[in-house]
């Protein structure tokens, strides 16, 4: 469920403030019911975004989040790298985005068992990189 306000506009000093949000996300995790709070801010304004078009923008963000930094973090490593400096993180993200673009280009949606899969068959990974 989502709330919003304009009422702080003017009393919050943040360049562009235009919009409170009070999100309420609801799940069911291992049969108990758990309930979260979250806030955010907005400099778009209820002229061109009301309440539903903003859970639209949280839910479009949310979709990126589980489908490709998710996959980054978990299924190819991203967090546990220890590549820091220059541009080789910079580098090793390209690669990885454009491993999964190829991999999902090629059909497939199960990423983390294409992934080890693939890691024994250099045959299937050229046919990917012909694609």
């Amino acid at each position: 469920m989502i709330e919003t306000s304009n009422r702080l506009v003017g009393h919050v000093d943040w360049p562009g403030f235009a919009q409170a949000i009070r999100l309420t996300r609801t799940r069911i995790l291992g049969g108990e019911r758990q309930t979260e709070i979250s806030y955010a801010i907005t400099s778009v304004d209820r002229e061109r975004a009301d309440a539903r078009d903003l859970l639209k923008f949280v839910r479009g963000h949310w979709g990126i989040e589980n489908r490709l930094h998710w996959v980054r973090d978990v299924a190819m490593g991203e967090d546990k790298c220890r590549a820091r400096t220059g541009a080789i993180p910079q580098n090793l993200a390209a690669l990885r985005n454009a491993t999964l673009t190829l991999v999902r280009a090629k059909g497939h949606n199960a990423i983390t068992s294409t992934l080890r899969r693939l890691a024994t068959k250099p045959m299937e990974i050229i046919s990917i990189l012909k694609h």
